[in-house]
């Protein structure tokens, strides 16, 4: 698939497999890249399509055996990039490893995502996205202070610390193929990118503004005008008033008397200050609020499910969300003002002829 995009014409081979590799790939393909994805024989469902494969081709080679093997090598030859996101020393076992493609392909930029990182004491070990984000301190932050930690979905480590640093890496290699001429491996552990996410937390507990403890921290939602509330339908609000100037616009929206009140700042008297505020929002429906702050900037929105995102009016205006194959689901991002992502084609039913791709 090649055409329009900021990434027109790039070429990238996927050695299939699940998450943030196949993350990664999607990105590149919805900025244009010419993504081909290989997988086992028999590998597409065609009843349910995984919609992390819309934008790319999908061909067919069995790895264990020498034909499936030089079918992947015939198109390293002639990739710009190839993404792995195999256990550490799986790809090397199947020939396929940096050392292997990159003596086929000086070129080529060889990007891999795992859990742990090739090398450490933990690469070996298996792990999902709450196991990488459990050692680097944010899983320890996230919750209330009197409960466990709560995993954050599995968006973190995962999406957020392995596919975004993949696509970073495979493109600052890319940017300094230019000059060199010559490839190089590309290493992403979803730990250590979980890990550098959290930089603002840790500037702050270098001068004592971040604690250890859970549930008193300002953006962990100790602070009560960093918070959702309760509404009077069971739905929520989200609050995130921390300038003085949004929290005054907080307090007039919900017609509250800031003089009967703790002063914003004073940690000792939060509880009473929570207490106000929930008051006042359970006391009407998630959409009076909405229509409440809908003109008032003071960082209050309210709290969609995955059913209603997509009919938020901004969200709406902007095009966010886009429909492939009867599925609701975002679209491609960034926006180019110049050169600007083509509609991402739904993820193929059937494998493509190799011999017709890349020709």
């Amino acid at each position: 698939m090649t055409g329009a995009g900021t990434l027109a014409n790039l070429r990238v081979l996927e050695l299939g497999a699940i998450g943030p590799s196949a993350h990664a790939a999607m990105l590149l393909a919805d900025m244009g890249a010419d993504v081909v994805r290989v997988q086992r024989p028999g590998g597409i469902d065609t009843s349910a399509s995984d919609q992390l494969l819309r934008g790319r081709s999908v061909i067919e080679a069995d790895l264990k055996s020498a034909t499936g093997i030089d079918t992947v090598r015939s198109f390293a030859e002639r990739a710009d990039v190839v993404i792995e996101g195999f256990r550490p020393g799986v790809a090397e076992r199947l020939g396929l490893g940096p050392e292997s493609i990159l003596a086929l392909n000086r070129a080529a930029i060889y990007a891999r995502v795992t859990g742990w990182g090739q090398t450490g004491p933990y690469a070996d070990k298996a792990g999902h996205d709450i196991n990488f984000l459990a050692p680097t301190g944010i899983l320890h932050a996230m919750g209330r202070a009197d409960s466990r930690p709560v995993p954050p979905l599995n968006l973190v480590a995962g999406f957020g610390a392995g596919s975004m640093f993949l696509v970073t890496g495979i493109l600052a290699a890319l940017w300094e193929r230019q000059s060199s001429r010559i490839g190089q491996v590309v290493d992403v552990a979803m730990a250590d990118g979980a890990a550098l996410l959290a930089q603002q937390s840790w500037s702050m507990r270098a001068f004592g503004g971040w604690s250890d403890e859970r549930g008193r921290n300002l953006v962990d939602g100790s602070c009560p005008f960093w918070d959702t509330y309760d509404t009077a339908d069971g739905k929520y609000i989200a609050v995130g008033a921390f300038e003085p100037v949004f929290y005054a616009r907080l307090l007039a929206a919900l017609e509250l008397d800031p003089t009967a009140l703790p002063t914003q700042q004073d940690r000792q008297r939060w509880p009473e200050l929570r207490t106000a505020i929930a008051e006042r929002f359970v006391s009407e429906t998630r959409a009076h609020w909405t229509t409440v702050f809908a003109d008032i900037d003071a960082c209050v929105t309210p709290v969609s499910s995955f059913s209603e995102a997509p009919n938020d009016p901004h969200f709406r205006a902007r095009g966010t969300f886009t429909v492939l194959d009867d599925v609701v689901q975002p679209g491609p991002v960034p926006l180019f003002s110049r050169t600007p992502s083509p509609p991402p084609s739904p993820p193929p039913r059937l494998a493509a002829v190799s011999a017709s791709l890349w020709q």
